[in-house]
């Protein structure tokens, strides 16, 4: 069995925390993503034993990254904001369910930190809408941690995040109306302004319906693109649903598959170690 966890923080700036996040992940880690204008950090693991991993890089980022002073451009709840588990070759949505559960649990219990979960119940924009207003954490205590905030931890099928940076000069008020104009069943997506610089922040979460390259398109029918950064990694099959002439553009190669990663961490389809 091999899941995939996704886990977002809230730390894009300091190098040394960034570091210890990734030492924390240990062989997991696949992928470690920093952007100092979202103030946020996205470690992407997998591995046989993905929920040992995850809850070590929660610690790390509970014990190190505070709240009460954090300043970025992305919706965020917690420290240790958002932990997805995805299911990947050999594993099922139960099985990313049962990981998300287990970590719930334990994050309350060992951290002290609420968490709300989704996934089949609710969006994690429900989550990031309803927390702690109209919803109550699914494990943990009733309050925000005093410094470490709150966790979303969802099981849910591969999304691929992806931002599009408009040419200088564009207006935030024009990405939030690209953005709201391109939102779909199959994309969610956000204008932010990131220290005078427009974005569209989207989330591709059926990227074999609407992947980079539709995204890409979307945007550009209504503004001009200064760039496209992929966040994380994305499966092989939905690269190779793209024309190659179009990679480097849409900010995509071979090297940032899942599937490449895993097989040079020493993992094969099964989720063991290589040799």
């Amino acid at each position: 069995m091999v899941l995939e966890c996704v886990l977002n923080v809230s730390e894009g700036r300091n190098g040394s925390v960034l570091h210890a996040l990734g030492l924390a992940a240990g062989s997991h880690l696949l992928d470690q993503h920093t952007d100092p204008h979202h103030h946020r950090g996205v470690l992407t693991l997998a591995g046989p034993q993905v929920e040992e991993a995850a809850r070590r890089v929660a610690s790390e980022a509970v014990a190190r990254i505070d709240m009460r002073s954090h300043q970025g451009g992305h919706p965020r709840l917690g420290a240790a904001d958002v932990v997805p588990f995805t299911p990947l070759e050999g594993s099922s949505l139960d099985d990313a369910l049962a990981a998300r559960d287990r970590f719930a649990r334990w994050a309350a219990e060992s951290l002290g930190v609420p968490c709300f979960v989704y996934g089949p119940e609710r969006s994690l924009p429900e989550v990031r809408r309803g927390a702690f207003r109209s919803l109550a954490p699914t494990t943990g205590p009733s309050l925000p941690h005093p410094s470490a905030g709150a966790m979303s931890v969802g099981a849910r099928g591969l999304l691929v995040a992806y931002n599009l940076w408009l040419t200088p000069g564009s207006d935030v008020q024009v990405a939030q109306q690209v953005a709201a104009a391109i939102r779909s069943p199959g994309i969610r997506a956000l204008g932010l302004d990131l220290d005078g610089a427009a974005q569209v922040s989207c989330n591709l979460i059926d990227p074999f319906a609407v992947g980079p390259d539709a995204a890409f398109d979307a945007v550009a029918r209504h503004v001009a693109i200064a760039r496209a950064e992929l966040v994380g990694l994305v499966p092989a099959r939905l690269l190779e649903t793209i024309p190659s002439s179009r990679w480097r553009t849409l900010d995509l190669s071979p090297s940032r598959t899942i599937e490449a990663r895993l097989e040079k961490a020493g993992l094969d389809g099964a989720g063991r170690g290589g040799q």
